[in-house]
């Protein structure tokens, strides 16, 4: 396998030895990996260990991988943002005998250490193909999925529905090969359940996100402590005393408000759910609209996946000051573009954008409106992910062992997976809980309970 390395503008080659693979099926291509820099690869393998170590769910899914090879000579193109832990899902995937072609999912998240580290492989990792590098221009993003997809992929694991969307529009020659394969966010869910009700899904995705491991605990206490991690170490400014605005009650919203609280911010979320609303509401967080919330905001936040949720008519309205980020997935919470055309605008500090306003008044963007906790910061805590990834890993077995019974559509985490990734989660944190008797266990089937009298 070759590795098409970008430095400084120029391309070299670099070769290493790799494990016999079986032949590319009819009508796929087959790409050399598209990286920053070889070289890089010591820091990012320095990185992968360390998340290795505290991920034992990863670890003891790969050991039975090994012995079982479920993915043996199929090809799995994964889109998950381009750093340590997603690194140690394609080892685990690749452990079960899968041919892994690997993509960022985000241009500003990908870490290049870890793309090269991926690329070259290990003494116990075999070199895998990875299209990826950090500040990818739109372009050049796209050309990367699409490379990755070119493969021919037998299952898809994606990130915010950017590979489905590739694979339905300009690779539909390829979705004959496809069995299925996993969404792991809240927004490429919301693009899948579209799709499904238009009939334009072609195959079975399993909603990994709605998985109770996943969304109870990535999406609340994963994204409650990476957003502030980003936000903090960017910023290096104060939270408490500060006037913080969440935009979305969902449980990323959840996660952030929560954590905002404990940094002693007052915490104001806006919201168009009403159940949402009065769950803030009862949570102790204001709740007002954001063309009233921008009247008093030190900190934006916006976690909505919906695009337009700040925009022209509220920069006017904001403090001096004022600083914004995303927590959704894609770029288009915080209208950056008409910001970048209709301001003058600098660099302040490595990520913070600042708008010169018309009416005198500066505002500021962390990581140009992208995921915060990852263009600024290292994502989710490992043992987070280690809970989401083991769900991504046995789902797609799931989807191996079921394609042939499988009917196009969004289908749910089988709920013995999302139980007995928990039942693990526990026994690796060293806990125990209660089991019911066959009493109780009778009890609570029954509809006709005696009085004991």
């Amino acid at each position: 396998m070759k590795v098409n390395s970008k430095t400084a503008g120029k391309s070299i080659g670099y070769a290493t030895e790799t494990s016999e693979m079986p032949q590319s099926a009819a009508g796929t291509v087959e790409h050399e990996s598209q990286i920053r820099d070889i070289s890089l690869a010591p820091s990012g393998e320095r990185k992968i260990a360390w998340a290795w170590r505290n991920m034992p769910l990863l670890r003891a899914i790969k050991e039975d991988f090994e012995k079982t090879k479920p993915f043996k000579g199929l090809k799995i193109t994964l889109s998950i943002h381009m750093e340590a832990k997603t690194a140690c899902l394609c080892r685990t995937l690749a452990a079960g005998g899968a041919i892994m072609n690997a993509a960022g999912c985000n241009p500003l998240s990908t870490q290049d250490d870890v793309a090269a580290a991926l690329s070259k492989g290990s003494e116990d990792a075999p070199p895998m193909n990875v299209y990826a590098w950090h500040k990818s221009t739109a372009e050049e993003y796209e050309q990367h999925l699409t490379m990755a997809l070119e493969s021919g992929p037998n299952i898809i694991i994606d990130d915010g529905g950017d590979l489905i969307n590739i694979m339905h529009t300009k690779l539909r020659h390829l979705i004959p090969n496809v069995y299925g394969g996993c969404e792991e966010t809240t927004t490429g869910i919301m693009r899948l359940f579209a799709m499904a009700s238009d009939k334009t899904l072609k195959f079975p995705m399993v909603a990994v996100n709605n998985a109770q491991c996943k969304y109870l605990f990535d999406n609340r206490y994963g994204t409650g402590q990476s957003v502030w991690d980003g936000i903090n170490r960017t910023t290096n400014l104060v939270v408490a005393g500060k006037d913080v605005v969440v935009a979305g009650y969902g449980w990323c919203g959840k996660g952030i408000a929560m954590r905002a609280k404990g940094f002693g911010a007052r915490v104001i979320v806006t919201e168009i759910d009403p159940i949402k609303a009065l769950e803030a509401m009862m949570d102790g967080y204001e709740v007002m609209p954001m063309d009233e919330a921008v009247k008093y905001g030190d900190l934006y936040i916006t976690a909505t996946g919906c695009e337009g949720v700040m925009t022209e008519r509220h920069f006017d309205k904001m403090k001096d000051g004022a600083i914004m980020c995303n927590a959704g997935h894609f770029n288009v919470e915080v209208d950056v573009a008409w910001l970048d055309t209709n301001t003058d605008s600098a660099e302040h500090k490595p990520n913070i954008m600042g708008y010169t306003l018309k009416n005198g008044k500066k505002v500021f963007v962390i990581a140009e409106g992208r995921l915060v906790n990852l263009a600024s910061g290292d994502g989710h805590p490992v043992e987070i992910m280690d809970m989401s990834f083991a769900i991504q890993a046995l789902s797609a077995e799931y989807v191996v062992k079921n394609h042939k019974t499988l009917e196009p559509g969004v289908i749910p985490v089988p709920t013995k997976i999302d139980k007995d990734v928990a039942f693990k989660k526990l026994e690796a944190c060293g806990l125990s809980i209660d089991k019911l008797t066959p009493e109780q266990a009778k009890y609570l089937l029954s509809w006709d309970i005696e009085s004991g009298d």
